[in-house]
């Protein structure tokens, strides 16, 4: 019995996050591809492109937050809220100092972010779909960590932290196909 009575839950659970998924590849691809041909150099376009992949991040999880209560993640979503709000604020401001301070706040928010990614992915991992969820918040973490030393380098570049979005895309796209099955309730 508790087993029928979680199954509509985790299927409608699924079945948002898959949607939301789709829509996190789709958005990723298309920034990464105009952030990389405008991050050579720090002018308004890239600056407000840095400053929307975190705001897009923040509406995903207002998104994720109302459609998955039955998962338990609600405090950590509502962190990756605030963190991805203060980014934005802070790529912002950041751009005023140039090409290193922007990446350094870039790969705190990737090391953060990819943190509550991974740490929201091991208990939805029964909901199926979730291993490229956990795979990613772990490049995520890691990746940070490169942009945070990359901005100390000789010539620092803004294009490694566009180019970013494409495997987290591809993860968000591996996990939307896989949430297939828990989202029809098998």
């Amino acid at each position: 019995m508790t087993t029928t009575a979680a199954s509509p839950g985790i299927a409608a659970t699924a079945s948002a996050l898959r949607r939301l998924y789709f829509v996190r590849f789709a958005f990723a691809i298309v920034w990464a591809v105009v952030a990389t041909t405008t991050a050579k150099e720090i002018d308004p376009l890239t600056v407000t492109l840095f400053v929307l992949y975190p705001l897009f991040d923040v509406g995903a999880a207002v998104y994720d937050l109302r459609s998955s209560r039955t998962t338990n993640s609600p405090a950590l979503l509502s962190v990756n809220i605030a963190v991805s709000l203060l980014t934005a604020v802070g790529l912002g401001a950041a751009a005023t100092s140039g090409i290193p301070a922007m990446l350094r706040v870039w790969g705190a928010w990737a090391v953060l972010a990819g943190l509550v990614q991974l740490i929201v992915a091991i208990p939805r991992r029964k909901m199926g779909g979730q291993w490229p969820m956990i795979v990613s918040g772990g490049i995520s973490v890691l990746a940070g960590g490169s942009f945070i030393a990359g901005a100390s380098a000789d010539n620092p570049a803004l294009t490694n932290a566009a180019g970013y979005a494409v495997p987290g895309a591809v993860f968000f796209l591996i996990a939307a196909l896989r949430l297939g099955r828990a989202a029809k309730g098998n």
